[in-house]
């Protein structure tokens, strides 16, 4: 079958750094074509050329045959080419419908906005992922998940042939991707083209049919993905295979260092408890929205619990905390919390490394206390982590996903906290980078260290932890080794629950 886009050795360079050397792709009517790579590899810098953000150094693009240049987006939008980003590029202080139709604002008969057709299609296309979202909401009220579907939702609503789809269920639970994914195989079975970048391979294996992999911004190969197994996938991207991801687990546990007691999320949840080990990392699992996000953000002031205590080396933290004050609390407290949306609510993207490595060190000192470099601790920190950056000022922007992630993390491992409250440890964040950050958790319990995670990826909480608590409206319903666990047995707590 004739390709519906051909990219051509396309050579891309920012300042003396080699984006992409001689990558070739082509994209087929009704196909789903997987680009894989660690991050870094060049596959967003890739789409970002198809999608006219950047252009080639070198290289050329032809649609349906014929040789196209896009010197901006626009370009490539006429040309019939709609782009999700990983990076949501919704304005919070706009409503859903005026970001879905922004530039493009149907009009009355005065030239105004015809707001009641706006939001009606809105709506309708907001049904047709099987989304109920009111699109008059403002789009910085929405969750991470209901923001990447709106995203998604413009981005396939969009009069185009070729759809670019960059982390899309980063923040999807498995019913919400299953609604993507029902989209996607209408899209390729209308003869749509669609590249679906993504580091998860149920997903991978769920919904492609080719994939390509790069690695350090050249070509790798292009295979069928009938021919691949998960194994070979990975291998071809970063040289080994999938058990090798995990390190080992925990062979002594230390004095409980974080108690949970008589926790009850609201009023109508039966209360529970759950303790924390020194040298332990245990996982919270269970189907999306049961309560895990609420428990961990409940510890931090984020989250208003009905009941409970938290007792942290014989030390009680008594609930509720403060939303102001209860992360610096927990700080305090030598408990440390990384969010999921590192990005909104981790992270100051416009601050240099150095100063997101520090925050937490300089809160733990008086406020009228003199500024004090911790150069020391800045550079053991980026070395242990082997956070990869054109130095430590640079803007943690500038940062790849898995990078900024460890730095997040590192954040807290040079503020030598003794637990560690984490969401989503690796959300967009590719195979390689996970390996190095599963890596690092299991470096700081072993020093002592203790962690409590959830994640949406529930293979990961098998291979990373130490004992697994399924959560089902709002409390705890199993307890398993992680050794034991299996996903259908966890699915099988939840459910049964």
């Amino acid at each position: 079958m004739a390709s519906l886009v051909e990219m051509s050795n396309i050579a891309k360079a920012f300042g003396g750094s080699i984006a992409l050397k001689s990558v070739s792709l082509a994209l087929t009517p009704g196909s789903v074509h997987a680009l894989m790579g660690e991050n870094g590899a060049g596959k967003s810098t890739l789409m970002k050329i198809l999608a006219g953000v950047h252009q080639p150094d070198a290289g050329e693009i032809r649609i349906k045959g014929e040789r196209v240049t896009f010197a901006r987006p626009k370009d490539a939008i006429a040309a019939g080419i709609s782009t999700v980003f990983q990076e949501l590029s919704l304005l919070p202080n706009l409503t859903i419908a005026e970001n879905m139709f922004l530039g493009r604002e149907p009009t009355g008969w005065l030239g105004t906005v015809d707001y009641p057709t706006m939001n009606q299609l809105a709506e309708r296309a907001l049904a047709e992922l099987g989304l109920s979202l009111d699109p008059r909401t403002l789009v910085a009220d929405l969750t991470i998940a209901e923001r990447q579907f709106v995203e998604i939702a413009h981005g396939i609503k969009a009069d185009a042939n070729v759809f670019i789809l960059d982390e899309p269920t980063a923040a999807l639970n498995a019913a919400d991707v299953e609604k993507l994914n029902r989209q996607i195989r209408r899209l390729r079975d209308a003869g749509k083209a669609i590249v679906y970048i993504s580091h998860r391979m149920d997903e991978i294996f769920a919904i492609c049919d080719t994939v390509t992999v790069l690695k350090d911004g050249e070509l790798v190969g292009t295979k069928p993905l009938a021919q691949m197994t998960p194994d070979r996938l990975i291998a071809m991207m970063v040289g080994r295979e999938l058990k090798d991801l995990f390190p080992p687990r925990a062979t002594e546990l230390g004095e409980v260092v974080l108690d949970i007691r008589d926790f009850r999320i609201d009023a109508a949840a039966k209360s529970f408890s759950l303790s924390l080990h020194k040298g332990e990392i245990i996982a919270l699992a269970g189907l999306e929205g049961q309560g895990q996000q609420k428990l961990l953000r409940a510890l931090v002031g984020l989250f208003q619990p009905a009941a409970g205590t938290v007792s942290k080396g014989g030390t009680t933290l008594p609930l509720p905390a403060s939303a102001a004050s209860g992360i610096r609390r927990l700080q305090a407290a030598r408990i440390g919390f990384i969010p999921e949306d590192r990005k909104d609510e981790g992270l100051f993207l416009g601050l240099p490394v150095s100063h997101n490595i520090t925050m937490a060190l300089h809160a733990g000192r008086p406020s009228l206390a003199l500024a004090k470099p911790y150069q020391r601790e800045i550079a053991e920190t980026l070395a242990s982590l082997q956070v990869k950056s054109a130095g430590s000022e640079a803007p943690v922007a500038s940062l790849s996903g898995g990078n900024q992630q460890k730095v997040l993390l590192g954040r807290y491992l040079a503020a030598d906290m003794d637990v560690l409250l984490i969401e989503e440890p690796t959300r967009g964040v590719d195979i390689g980078a996970k390996s190095e950050i599963y890596k690092l958790l299991r470096r700081f319990t072993a020093k002592g260290g203790a962690a409590i995670v959830l994640s949406r990826e529930t293979i990961e909480l098998i291979g990373l932890c130490d004992r697994i608590y399924v959560m089902h409206a709002n409390t705890l319903v199993g307890e398993m080794p992680a050794r034991e666990a299996t996903e259908h047995r966890i699915l099988d707590a939840a459910l049964v629950a």
